[in-house]
């Protein structure tokens, strides 16, 4: 017998989408949870198969040797797409933008298609016309020429090939050399080598591996157009990802106008930037300024409207929060959101009714936003509740005001991060009065005016009082109104709903502070 037991080879199993290996097959990979991508991988190598071998193309050289002028990004001629790029494309960039059908990744890449070649490159701007390559394998060309038409997309060198064969394509780039090339998309390419659907794990590494190889080799920038999965993530294998530069989200509503990319992968640029466009019926359009489609009723003295400014990425944004609360004939109020995350309105409303002193409990609910924008970061919890008190007691904000804060569960205000670039925007925009968190310690911009409060009650307070002289002309009396001044009754008693006594007094004729005391004794009036 001998000491040493020789070991032998075990199979080993492989995940395809993720890489992850064990010793025998399971159904569900133990790395990335996926079901049915583990594979037989061969027997497990005992050592290393690869040999060193001489380098073929150019010795290593010191980094500070190595030439950035050919690596520079050029422009695309869209201003809100290279802002998300890091200032445009970069020569051998491979750069996968997936997103919603319908959301508009073909009419983006169209029209900058026809802006590189046209000349809208290089850092100097306009150069010479470049020849473009564009291959769609989801439409047709006829479909794809008559939406050009549509966009002003028509270029001479803009080439189109309607294929969906690997080998055909790379055929297309040996026969036309182009300057760039655009795949819509990677999920339509096939490679008659490999087995499999298109569109499966196999073709998509395989397609992608053999256009990221050409558009290295050839210093081309290429655009891949990506499929997306129920929950919005990029569909194929999670290596596709890993394995270009940059991967862009394209969001947005379908009934809105409003389109976002968002880079979550750029090894060219920052990954916090957001470029915003305008989807209508003769393309899209990037908008510099995009606050005007989310501002309708601005410092126009509407119940139940408050401005609020939120970041996306590192880019202020004003957004108005529209509230509606009517009295509910239901058992269970209703609670409707849109564009408004609805835990966090529940969440708003409970700390109104306890800390707050409004009787929400019976009311029916409806929380907006304007323009389909989506906010869901906490530094808009004080605008919603400003919004909720505007629209439960019936009285305007005062107006050109914004509210920025989070609000937590014991009423407190703390304060958000970025402000002094939210209140930046809020001035530039024109606002006077900024409701904020006490003791934030930011610059306050000229022209700006902070009311600090330090816990909700504070914020409800002001609203009441500042409400009753929203949108009234400058020496309007309280003689005008048959029960008084609303900011005046609102100051003296803030946890009264004055709108059940203003009501009240118009059908009686009686005196506002006989009508409270009557109400309350007759426990028609919540304490």
């Amino acid at each position: 017998m001998t000491s040493s037991t020789s070991k032998r080879a075990r199979p080993a199993y492989r995940c395809t989408e993720c890489g992850w290996t064990t010793v025998k097959w399971v159904g569900r990979c133990g790395e990335c949870q996926a079901w049915g991508t583990v594979s037989d991988d061969g027997p497990a190598p005992s050592g290393p198969r690869t040999a060193a071998v001489s380098p073929a193309r150019e010795p290593a050289r010191p980094i500070a040797e190595i030439d950035v002028e050919s690596a520079r990004a050029n422009p695309t001629g869209i201003g809100e797409f290279d802002r998300v790029l890091g200032g445009g494309l970069v020569p051998g960039a491979v750069i996968l933008l997936a997103g919603e059908p319908g959301v508009g990744k073909s009419t983006l890449l169209l029209d900058v298609a026809s802006n590189v070649a046209d000349g809208v490159l290089g850092p100097n701007g306009f150069e010479s016309p470049r020849t473009v390559l564009y291959v769609t394998g989801e439409e047709s060309a006829g479909q794809v020429r008559l939406r050009a038409e549509r966009i002003g997309a028509l270029s001479p060198t803009l080439l189109l090939a309607a294929e969906t064969d690997l080998g055909t394509v790379l055929g297309h780039l040996e026969v036309n050399q182009p300057d760039m090339l655009i795949v819509d998309s990677v999920q339509t390419i096939a490679s008659g080598q490999v087995d499999g659907a298109p569109g499966g794990v196999s073709q998509v590494r395989e397609v992608a591996a053999a256009l990221i190889a050409v558009a290295k080799d050839r210093q081309m920038p290429t655009i891949l157009v990506g499929h997306v999965t129920k929950d919005g993530s990029v569909a194929g294998p999670r290596t596709l990802e890993h394995l270009v530069d940059v991967v862009c989200q394209f969001e947005g509503d379908r009934h809105s106008r409003l389109r976002m990319i968002r880079a979550v992968k750029n090894r060219y640029g920052p990954t916090d930037e957001v470029g915003c466009f305008d989807l209508s019926e003769n393309g899209i359009v990037g908008l510099p300024d995009p606050s005007g489609l989310f501002l309708s009723h601005a410092g126009s003295g509407v119940a139940g409207s408050c401005i609020t400014v939120t970041l996306e990425g590192r880019r202020p944004l004003a957004v108005e929060v529209q509230g509606l609360v009517a009295p509910s004939p239901l058992s269970n109020p209703r609670r409707a959101t849109s564009g408004v995350d609805s835990s966090r309105l529940a969440m708003i409303l409970a700390v109104l009714q306890r800390h707050g002193g409004l009787r929400l409990a019976d009311q029916d609910v409806y929380a907006s936003t304007v323009g389909g924008a989506r906010i869901t970061e906490p530094a808009s919890d004080l605008a919603a509740a400003l919004a909720l008190v505007s629209a439960r007691d019936g009285l305007p904000l005062p107006g050109a005001t914004v509210a920025i804060g989070e609000v937590g569960l014991a009423g407190d205000l703390r304060p958000v991060v970025g402000l002094d670039r939210r209140l930046g925007e809020a001035a530039r925009l024109g606002f006077a009065h900024a409701v904020v968190p006490h003791g934030t310690g930011v610059k306050v911009p000229e022209g700006l005016q902070l009311v600090e409060a330090s816990h909700i009650r504070d914020v409800v307070e002001w609203a009441r009082s500042a409400g009753g002289s929203a949108g009234k002309p400058a020496g309007e009396s309280a003689a005008k109104s048959p029960s008084g001044s609303g900011a005046s009754r609102r100051a003296a008693d803030h946890s009264v709903p004055w709108t059940m006594i203003d009501r009240f007094v118009k059908r009686t004729a009686c005196d506002p502070a006989h009508s409270v005391g009557f109400l309350r004794g007759h426990d028609l009036l919540a304490p």
